[in-house]
């Protein structure tokens, strides 16, 4: 399966979340996480103490793992036009960098892996909500 990782299960991945681990590790033949989704990380980063070593278990992660990362191209900003069009008309919203993260999901055919209720609503792409135990 093509797993298009969303910025809390990177979140839950680097904090050893048994739940987002194990699903990765059996589901994830191949991993992807969109440029977007780097950009939030790093923001999280930039806020943080330990940014060295959160950008380093990143850099990490994405190479032992091979991640690919999806960028944004025309190809990802036609798929935004048609989510974000598809979600005006139905009168729905959800956060814009959701919509950018759909998009690079419906490029590359993948399925996203979340813990986001709201990619529920987005028709033109597959996704799985993680629920997150406490």
């Amino acid at each position: 399966m093509k797993l298009v990782l969303d910025t809390n299960i990177y979140s839950d991945y680097a904090e050893g979340v048994p739940e987002t681990v194990d699903f990765m590790a059996t589901h994830g033949e191949h991993l992807y996480i969109p440029s977007v989704v780097l950009g939030e990380l790093q923001f999280g980063f930039m806020k943080g103490r330990r940014q060295r070593f959160n950008e380093k278990h990143l850099e990490t992660f994405i190479n032992r793992l091979k991640v690919e990362i999806i960028p944004v191209d025309a190809g990802v900003a036609r798929k935004f036009a048609i989510i974000f069009l598809s979600l005006q008309k139905e009168g729905t919203k959800i956060p814009i960098n959701d919509v950018w993260i759909a998009a690079s999901c419906m490029e590359i055919g993948g399925t996203l892996l979340t813990r986001d209720k709201h990619f529920e609503i987005v028709d033109q792409i597959e996704a799985i909500i993680l629920t997150k135990n406490s």
